[in-house]
């Protein structure tokens, strides 16, 4: 009984802001998760100047075939897909959590993205993580918000 007791003890709950400017988005969501797991509470920013590597319009495409998937009875039933920067990495880090474990539900909810940065997190100090970053120019990379952009988001 002391030994569980102890180890609820040992671990604290950490609050982490990552920036995600310029980060490959499979990379940041790995990390994210990673975090998520251990119990850290975890916020990204700058959602929509994370980059997707690869050629434009085949991830543009690949996302338009995505969104064809519908439920057959009546689309409101879903599956709903986001089209939001902020949403489509939210649900790309879920993708990356368990999914039917309690552990894996927590950490979700210790998950917050943003689009820019809120006003109440500008003065906290940002992380980025040095394996997740391009390593090629901009030209390489579709953004987030390109990507939200042509599949229908407004800003």
């Amino acid at each position: 009984m002391a030994s569980k007791q102890e180890k609820v003890i040992e671990t604290k709950t950490k609050s982490i802001l990552v920036d995600g400017s310029d980060l490959i988005a499979g990379r940041l969501c790995s990390n994210v998760a990673k975090l998520l797991l251990q119990g850290n509470h975890v916020s990204i920013v700058n959602c929509d100047k994370i980059m997707i590597s690869g050629k434009r319009n085949s991830i543009i495409e690949e996302y338009k075939t995505f969104l064809k998937i519908a439920s057959i009875i009546n689309p409101k039933h879903g599956p709903f897909h986001p089209r939001r920067p902020d949403t489509i990495i939210s649900r790309m880090v879920r993708g990356m959590l368990p999914r039917k474990k309690p552990s894996g539900q927590a950490a979700l909810k210790r998950l917050r993205a943003y689009v820019g940065i809120p006003n109440e997190l500008r003065s906290l100090e940002r992380i980025q993580f040095d394996k997740a970053k391009i390593r090629r120019t901009n030209a390489y990379y579709t953004s987030m918000a390109e990507l939200g952009r042509t599949i229908g988001w407004t800003e």
